[in-house]
Formats: C-alpha cells, structure tokens, sequence
C-alpha cells in the first residue's frame, strides 16, 4: 500500500509542501529509533468528516512522550485542533492521520536530551490494512517465532518507533510463510497481540483479550471494542494470559486496530479457527463498530470529532 501523497504536511508550527518535509540525516530518530507517533482514521459520514477518537489518541501520543521524556511544546487541545487543521488544508474528506513526535538534529550520541523534540502531522488516503475483503472473509495468521518485549525492556505501553522493529520482524515472517498477519506471544509464551493490532479470542460465548501486562499496547479501538461487547453484546470478558494452544480451538479470533478496524482470523497455522470464516460474535463487534464509526448510527460514546463545525 504506497503512499498516496497529499498537498500539505505540518511540521513544527508550519504547513510545508509533501515533497519538502524533510529531517537531517543525522537526526537522532534516524539512528536510535527516538520517536512516538499515533495512527487516527477520519471517516466521510453523512454528517462530514469525522476523526475517530481524536482526543484519546492525542493523549496517548502525550503519554509515549512522557515515558521517553519527550516534552511536546503544544497542549493536547493544540495538538487536536492541529490534526483537524491538516485534514482541512488539504481537502481531504476520509483518511489516515499520522501525527508523531521524534528527536530531530542535535547529538549523534545514544543521550537523546542534546536533540530538539520535533512535531509532525500528515494525512494520506489509506484503504483496508489487511486487505480488501480482509473484513468480511477474514485472514490467515501464524504464530511468530518472534516475541513481543519482556516487561522492564521497552515499554509496550508507549507506541514508539523502536517497539516497531519488532513488529516489522513479525510481520515479514508472516508475510514470507505465506500469512497475512503475525500473532506475537509474550516473554512467557502467553499471546500479547498482532504486528499492529490487538487481539481477542471468544470461545464457548467467553471472549478472552490479553491484559496489559502481556505486552500490548493499550489500543483505542481495543477500548471500543471492549465497550461494545460489555455494553451492547453483554459478553464476559476475561482479561488474562491465553496460551498458545487456545489459538487453535477458539471459536473465533479478531485483529482490532485502527488501520485493521475489525479484521476476523480465518485460520491460524494453517488451522481454522472455528468455520474458518468470520463468527457471529466478530460479525456483531464489527457492524457495530462501523456502523457509528461510519455515523450510520448515533455516536452514543461520542466518539466522533467533526473537522468542519
């Protein structure tokens, strides 16, 4: 999925042309990873455009800053208004918004404080994560080789670009074995979640979700889905360590992301999981979610932001 790029990015207080937003070589993100970032989607609906969680993913970014010490000279109303600004700069009426945060030119060293805390936001039109008809057919998913990061090494909870090499080693296995998605387990052999999405298991009506002390990060769109399973599916949710085998006998699996949305797992290693296609459960998450996401139904949570009052 390339790039499509668009007229304008926003860099460090500025609009600049797509072409012409650019960093130094030596900035210290280049060599050491030093950056946090978020990835927001904005939905044409027939109210307008509407950006999906805006201000949940704004304070997680200012969280990811916090913990790598990055001060970030905007408040997270700033920051908000900025992202919605973007969108109408460059006329967009759906897409994927990347704001991120990264230490720029300065120190070449492994200390980071020598280096300026620097501010970017930039949108592009971005379709399916995982592919068209991933959403309704669901996709296949292997097991990785790879795991997610002991507790105490990075922190999972910050959505940082160095967690992200990790992911990057899940997601070309995957996609070397023939897979479209990698699932990680933990320091412990325990699931923690995908390259980039998190991850939920229903087996007998139960639906099991990681908790947060098996290395994920805390998603927003996790948050919402967990919202509408206890609200409106009336599901029980167990938040706990899920070993590797319950892949295989589980009734159905889903991928919740962002960029994913609601992507169902047909099979992993080469098992299917359940019928092999998507599951009442995954199908009732996903209808909804779309559904107020797209505003085909009242945004109850307030989960919406228009970019035009």
């Amino acid at each position: 999925m390339p790039v499509q790029p668009t007229e304008w990015i926003w860099m460090n207080g500025e609009f600049v042309p797509w072409k012409e937003a650019k960093i130094h070589v030596l900035s210290h993100v280049i060599h050491y990873g030093t950056s946090v970032f978020e990835g927001i989607r904005c939905y044409e609906t027939a109210k307008g455009s509407q950006v999906l969680r805006l201000r949940d993913h704004i304070r997680r970014l200012f969280d990811s800053a916090k913990i790598y010490r990055m001060e970030i000279p905007y408040s997270i109303d700033d920051y908000c208004e900025i992202c919605l600004e973007v969108i109408r700069r460059n006329k967009m009426e759906a897409c994927y918004i990347r704001p991120v945060v990264y230490r720029g030119y300065g120190d070449v060293g492994v200390n980071p404080f020598g280096c300026p805390v620097e501010t970017a936001v930039a949108v592009w039109d971005w379709g399916a994560y995982l592919g068209p008809e991933a959403l309704a057919k669901g996709v296949d998913a292997c097991v990785s080789t790879w795991s997610r990061m002991a507790p105490n090494t990075l922190p999972a909870m910050a959505k940082c670009a160095a967690n992200y090499m990790n992911s990057q080693l899940i997601k070309m296995e995957a996609l070397m074995g023939g897979y479209v998605e990698g699932i990680a387990l933990d320091v412990n052999g325990s699931v923690s979640e995908g390259s980039g999405e998190n991850i939920f298991v229903i087996r007998n009506g139960t639906v099991y979700t990681p908790s947060l002390n098996h290395s994920v990060l805390p998603g927003i769109t996790r948050d919402g889905v967990l919202t509408l399973l206890q609200k409106e599916l009336h599901k029980e949710i167990r938040h706990q360590a899920i070993p590797r085998e319950m892949l295989y006998i589980a009734d159905e699996i889903f991928f919740a992301g962002t960029a994913a949305e609601i992507t169902p797992v047909a099979t992993v290693d080469r098992l299917p999981v359940g019928a092999g296609r998507r599951g009442p459960v995954t199908e009732a998450v996903q209808k909804r979610y779309l559904e107020i996401v797209t505003g085909r139904a009242e945004d109850i949570y307030n989960w919406l932001t228009p970019v035009r009052s």
